[in-house]
């Protein structure tokens, strides 16, 4: 699906040029995975990370080493680039608005803020959802054990989230009642938190979603999750339970929620689907995302590719999906037989040898237990078969499905 509400101008940063040099800020496997599609297309790139050795430095044509604060490294990016994007949420927003004064930067450092605070990411969604129908939880500040004793019991069992800096399942308590809801907070050292009312989930989705300056903007197939331990586990798409009319709804709140927005980049926003086949909108993030990996092998344009093109302010790429696909997280635990201390690796070989596996590792130096260390994707003429295959890659490497 695609939209057109012009806005501003498209000023192209093409490739092959004095300023083709695109900068990031992360240094981590989506880095990375941007770094490979901006250099497919003819673009260098520059990555801001603190860390040595880092997956999207190994393969850069300049690793920055410096804080994602540090005036000194974002000069030097500034310097070095003709426009900056993120590759995760936590990166400091001031920087972004910074590096704004004197270059293109997508998405904003402002659209970034409100993917790095629930509260107001929540508060958001509820404006949107006047346009959307489609609201968030209903949930409550809380921010200490007064809150606790006024909150109502409608929110319970509900889940305690810290509003800043929680991923993969960390920063989150789930709680029965206020007794659980009192410890829990108590557990939280003062940060601040959202309780989130625990609703009758059937399965979640993700949508993705890209959106140009001038914009354009698209939206690619619904992806249907599965976590585990808080970790996405596989990623499916077509989605096997969405209907047409929920989908319909879902990408429709996306393309507005984008649009509100003002956001230019790619940008994935996950829902629930619950158990009377209504949506709850959970949360955004303002970057390509773990659920989309699956459009490397499974699109005609990749949620990487789509990145680069909005970043360099060229048209936004085709999104339609050519294969049916299922997308497996591959962590650590793999590489540890059992309960054994001392990794081996796993048998990329006898994976490899199934029908329309695609492996991509992260280049990470070191294997640890719930550490995402890659991923496979599984592609074929139809989704039982890639489910099939699924069944058989798990069996390989040691992975209850």
């Amino acid at each position: 699906m695609t939209i057109d509400t012009q806005t501003t101008p498209r000023h192209p940063l093409l490739p092959n040029t004095e300023q083709s040099c695109l900068g990031i800020l992360g240094g981590g496997q989506l880095g990375r995975m941007f770094a490979h599609a901006a250099q497919t297309m003819g673009y260098q790139v520059a990555v801001l990370e603190p860390e040595a050795g880092c997956p999207a430095g190994q393969v850069a044509e300049h690793h920055i080493q410096a804080a994602y604060d540090d005036p000194a490294g974002l000069a030097a990016l500034r310097k070095l680039t003709g426009a900056v994007t993120t590759e995760f949420e936590n990166v400091p927003a001031n920087s972004l608005t910074m590096l704004a004064q004197d270059g293109f930067v997508a998405p904003s450092g402002a659209c970034v803020s409100v993917a790095q605070d629930r509260l107001q990411e929540k508060d958001f969604f509820t404006r949107c959802a006047m346009h959307t129908g489609v609201f968030p939880a209903p949930h409550a500040r809380i921010e200490n054990q007064d809150d606790v004793a006024l909150i109502s019991e409608d929110l319970l069992p509900g889940i305690l989230k810290t509003v800043r800096m929680g991923y993969d399942g960390k920063g989150q308590v789930r709680v029965r009642n206020r007794d659980e809801l009192a410890q829990a907070v108590a557990g939280m050292n003062g940060q601040l938190c959202v309780l989130e009312k625990m609703l009758p989930l059937a399965y979640e989705v993700s949508v993705l979603v890209a959106r140009g300056v001038d914009g354009q903007a698209v939206v690619y197939p619904i992806a249907e999750n599965v976590h585990r331990d808080g970790i996405l586990f596989t990623t499916t798409v077509p989605s096997p339970n969405v209907t047409d009319g929920v989908a319909q709804i879902a990408q429709k709140a996306a393309l507005d929620i984008i649009a509100q927005l003002a956001y230019v980049g790619v940008l994935c926003i996950e829902f629930f689907v619950l158990q009377d086949g209504s949506l709850v909108v959970n949360e955004m993030a303002p970057r390509p995302h773990n659920s989309g990996h699956y459009t490397i092998n499974a699109c005609v344009t990749s949620q990487f590719e789509q990145q680069v093109r909005a970043l360099a302010q060229l048209p936004l790429g085709n999104v339609r999906q050519h294969s049916p696909a299922v997308m497996l997280n591959i962590l650590g635990d793999v590489w540890f037989e059992g309960d054994a201390v001392n990794p081996r690796e796993p048998a990329w070989d006898k994976l490899l040898a199934l029908p329309g596996t695609h492996l991509h590792l992260y280049g990470k130096s070191e294997a640890r237990r719930a550490r995402k260390m890659g991923h496979v994707t599984f592609v074929a003429p139809k989704l039982a078969d890639a489910q099939a295959t699924l069944a058989l890659a798990c069996d390989i490497l040691g992975i209850a499905n």
